[in-house]
């Protein structure tokens, strides 16, 4: 069974959607009355566990959760090895510099050298400002990082903005975008080299789902086709599980000793069932090279 962290809060619902999309129903997990830390999937393929955004990683890199969904910001802080595998492109927000409105502030370099820039993400807050070669002290706050300013503790802030509501309403406005900041689709390594198929499947058709091609499932296995072909040839998936796009030779590695190609026929899906007529094939290297030209 494939378990998968998902984050608790803002990101929830939109993790749950993605999911959902590829086969994956979690939506118990969404129910006012729910309370329990695992849900299982309809399907009974898979169970997530609901964690906070900022332990998503720490239960991939350990290996309790084989994917996993968390903030590209999270990502940025944590040294934690995991395989960052898509940008789901929602959640999206900008890690920005802030100061007070009444302050001479209008960009990074106007700070006084040795001032006190308040944040929960010290790690990123630190490398920007020694990317820019400014002085300054970090001071950790674990919340309302607004207050810094606002109590003459700090000059400035690094802080997650999305609508920026938080920063008008206490008198602050941001003067410069350290990044921007999307869920991001993680695994862990060793999961992803074990795997049998299940995580493959998985994580091809949320990257299929979030490109807007469309999905099919025939015989337990996600496939993926465009609207718009009569007979195509994607994706070509290595012995080893590695996704690989078929569009050209070089795209395919020498080293693998074979690749899986998925050919489609031009049936449309039969909406009883949702079968394609369709085919697996295992290739060569030398195969696969002229089916992909």
């Amino acid at each position: 069974m494939i378990t998968i962290a998902l984050p608790k809060g803002a990101l929830l619902e939109d993790s749950i959607s993605i999911f959902k999309k590829a086969g994956l129903n979690f939506s118990d997990a969404l129910l006012e009355n729910n309370r329990s830390l695992t849900i299982e999937s309809k399907c009974k393929r898979a169970k997530a566990l609901l964690v906070r955004n900022g332990d998503v990683p720490v239960y991939v890199s350990y290996g309790q959760a084989d994917l996993g969904i968390v903030g590209y910001d999270v990502l940025q802080e944590s040294e934690l090895k995991v395989a960052k595998l898509l940008d789901l492109e929602f959640g999206g927000c900008h890690m920005s510099l802030a100061v007070k409105n009444n302050s001479n502030y209008s960009k990074p370099t106007d700070l006084p050298a040795n001032c006190k820039v308040a944040s929960k993400f010290t790690k990123t807050s630190r490398a920007y400002f020694d990317d820019l070669n400014i002085p300054v002290e970090i001071v950790h706050l674990t919340g309302s990082v607004e207050l810094g300013p606002i109590t003459g503790m700090a000059e400035a802030i690094v802080d997650l903005v999305a609508t920026g509501k938080t920063l008008k309403e206490n008198g602050l406005s941001k003067i410069d975008d350290l990044f921007y900041s999307t869920a991001r689709l993680i695994a862990n390594p060793l999961s992803l080299r074990l795997d049998s198929n299940p995580l493959r499947d998985v994580i091809l058709s949320i990257e299929s789902s979030k490109t807007g091609n469309l999905v099919y499932e025939v015989d337990s296995i996600i496939f993926v086709a465009h609207e718009s072909s009569s007979l195509m040839f994607i994706p070509i998936i290595s012995a080893e599980g590695i996704i690989i796009s078929s569009t050209t030779n070089s795209s395919i590695p020498k080293t693998e000793e074979s690749i899986f190609l998925y050919c489609f026929g031009i049936n449309s899906p039969d909406s009883s069932n949702n079968v394609l007529n369709s085919s697996v094939l295992r290739l060569s290297f030398e195969e696969a090279s002229l089916a992909s030209r």
